[in-house]
């Protein structure tokens, strides 16, 4: 690294002390033959109805999207299993019982498919950039991630397997604490988080958070009174924050 390189390396991460990341989409993406394995299963074991497998991957995205914009307006968190029981629910046109089906023999199934088809990293610039704000001791960095079909126990083995456990300081997910963004408990613990682990109060203005999502991410930040940066949905790298 050059030397003009470091001195512009040192400026910016004297600017902020903590960095709290979003995770999908901003960190991480989904590794499409995951989604084709779970449309396949469910189509296999859950669908007497025959539907095509292109809907079952369908009605996937439907829930998600909807689970999604719940969460955000309320600001609570619908559990990976629910979210599973309304994919079948649906599947089987509002007509199942849920009887016979063994959740924590099928999220087994889901945690297993995820990590045999890992997601991937976001962009190559992904781990660059969390390595040289790690180099500056006195800089901590956090994930702040709303959570979906894949609870945030899998996702601690997924950054572990991906070898970006090592950048996070603290990781904090929404099934985990009941709450999503942007709702302002959820970055609250965030900021009282960050204050533990530096073992003093946390200034604001010291403090950023990155994500994909200008709702749950910029205008959740905005509303707690940090700085944020909107990255990947806007075509602005990660890499933005070395600049």
């Amino acid at each position: 690294m050059g030397q003009h390189q470091i001195i512009k390396l040192e400026k910016y991460m004297n600017q902020y002390q903590h960095y709290s990341f979003d995770l999908w989409l901003t960190l991480i993406k989904s590794n499409p033959l995951f989604k084709q394995e779970r449309t396949r299963f469910f189509y296999t074991h859950f669908n007497p109805l025959q539907k095509p497998e292109a809907e079952v991957g369908q009605i996937f995205r439907k829930v998600d999207l909807m689970c999604n914009a719940i969460n955000e307006k309320t600001g609570g968190n619908i559990d990976a299993e629910e979210m599973y029981l309304m994919v079948i629910n649906e599947l089987n046109d509002f007509s199942h019982t849920f009887d016979n089906i063994d959740l924590p023999a099928l999220y087994q199934e889901m945690e297993s498919l995820v990590l045999r088809y890992l997601p991937v990293v976001y962009c190559s610039q992904t781990v660059k950039v969390l390595r040289q704000l790690k180099q500056n001791p006195d800089t901590t960095v956090s994930l702040l991630s709303n959570t979906a079909f894949i609870k945030g126990s899998t996702l601690r083995k997924v950054l572990q397997q991906l070898e970006l456990s090592p950048y996070l300081d603290f990781q904090l997910y929404s099934d985990e604490v009941g709450m999503s963004k942007p709702n302002a408990a959820l970055f609250r613990l965030m900021l009282d988080t960050v204050a533990a682990s530096r073992q003093q109060p946390a200034d604001l203005a010291d403090i950023i958070h990155i994500g994909d999502n200008k709702k749950a991410d910029i205008l959740g930040a905005d509303a707690m009174g940090i700085a944020s940066l909107l990255i990947n949905s806007n075509h602005q790298c990660i890499s933005t924050l070395l600049n």
